[in-house]
């Protein structure tokens, strides 16, 4: 895992595993693991799977995620213009 990859993660990690202080690192995991939908062990857990967790937690379910809101269309029509090169952005 890249360093930076590992500040996000703690970044995202340590305001809410406050808000579950009374959890143990593993405990708090397995709990997020399982918000997730998350069946497996926990060592097959990515990285990429609790940030994306972290970040999407308190967001309403409608919310884009993150990474792919800057590819969002709002409609289709401008979808297909926008990738047949009609629409310059």
């Amino acid at each position: 895992m890249k360093t930076h990859r590992v500040n996000e993660l703690i970044e995202l990690l340590q305001p809410a595993w406050q808000k579950d202080s009374d959890l143990n690192l593993l405990q708090f995991l397995q709990k997020l693991a399982d918000e997730a939908g998350y069946k497996d062990s926990l060592p097959g857990l990515t990285d990429d799977m609790l940030i994306y967790h972290l970040k999407m937690r308190d967001a309403a379910k409608t919310d884009a995620i993150p990474g792919l809101k800057k590819d969002y269309e709002e409609d289709f029509k401008s979808a297909i213009l926008r990738a047949r090169g009609i629409i310059k952005e």
